[in-house]
């Protein structure tokens, strides 16, 4: 596995009642997911990451994928002890997640969304 670089899903034109101006006046993230592999664990650990994605930073996030085996030096340049791991690089403060991502509610916190639907 290489490095993607994954974009966020365009919005379809009426699926969403929110003007353009306030997408683009919230903050962008900016995140890095290290696995190892294409593992049942680095499989599942992005597929949640990208749904947390769609669902509350739709149009506001890059995400990079970075295979440790493939690109080793990227995980020693970022400390990586243990995959996956999630580092959230924008906006700051810098934080990183380690796990499979399944616990939505510590994604959510360590990424410091709020829930705009409860």
């Amino acid at each position: 596995m290489r490095e993607l670089n994954l974009k966020p899903k365009s919005e379809a034109k009426n699926s969403s009642t929110r003007s353009r101006k306030s997408l683009a006046s919230k903050k962008m993230y900016r995140l890095r997911l290290y696995v190892t592999g294409q593992t049942p664990r680095s499989a599942s650990s992005l597929q949640n990451l990208k749904d947390v994605c769609d669902e509350y930073l739709a149009g506001r996030f890059e995400l990079d994928v970075v295979d440790i085996y493939q690109q080793p030096e990227l995980a020693r340049e970022a400390q990586i002890i243990a995959a996956p791991t999630l580092i959230k690089m924008l906006p700051l403060p810098l934080r990183k997640l380690v796990g499979d991502l399944s616990n939505r509610k510590q994604v959510m916190i360590g990424l410091d969304i709020k829930d705009e639907k409860a």
